[in-house]
């Protein structure tokens, strides 16, 4: 199994935002077997709700990591669901922990932090400019977020760009934790 992180606005999704996600979505699927990626998820409602049910419609495996305080609304069948407890920001720990790239399909002040920890922990970050939301400005801190270079942020201003450079990557770096057996 492979694990792509996505990080994505919580707030009503513009149809652009709707379109880039389906579009990154069917070009993940292009070069990814969908049984052999879990999509994951911090939350189902905003973007990410839209995430979650193309990913599932397409047959990728989802898991969803939500926060405490979203624990107990409903979530689709098909989805695996892990309630940690936590709070929204710990539970991106979380999310960023389990994931081998983080893709950002453009949101706030959560999908920056998000970003933030999958560098802080040495996560490759895949980012898709030109949404016309906050992780925009993130643009201008690339390549690293800082001198100490943990992991590269990578921008791209098209979903089929992107997700061609993360199945690139995924094809090109062993699975987390693999013995090599």
């Amino acid at each position: 199994m492979r694990y792509v992180g996505i990080a994505a606005y919580s707030g009503p999704p513009p149809d652009h935002l709707k379109a880039a996600a389906e579009e990154f979505l069917h070009n993940l699927a292009l070069c990814r077997s969908a049984e052999d990626t879990v999509v994951v998820t911090g939350g189902y409602w905003g973007l990410m709700k839209y995430v979650v049910d193309q990913a599932l419609s397409i047959g990728f495996k989802v898991t969803i990591i939500p926060p405490l305080e979203m624990e107990d609304i409903r979530f689709p069948l098909k989805a695996l669901v892990i309630r940690t407890g936590t709070s929204f920001r710990v539970r991106s720990i979380f999310l960023v922990r389990t994931a081998e790239v983080l893709v950002a399909l453009g949101g706030a002040a959560g999908t920056m932090q998000e970003v933030v920890t999958a560098y802080t922990e040495g996560v490759p970050v895949f980012v898709l400019g030109m949404t016309g939301l906050p992780t925009d400005k993130l643009y201008s801190l690339s390549p690293y977020l800082d001198n100490r270079k943990r992991s590269e942020v990578k921008y791209f201003n098209d979903p089929k760009s992107l997700a061609q450079a993360v199945c690139k990557y995924l094809e090109e770096t062993p699975p987390k934790g693999w013995a090599g057996l």
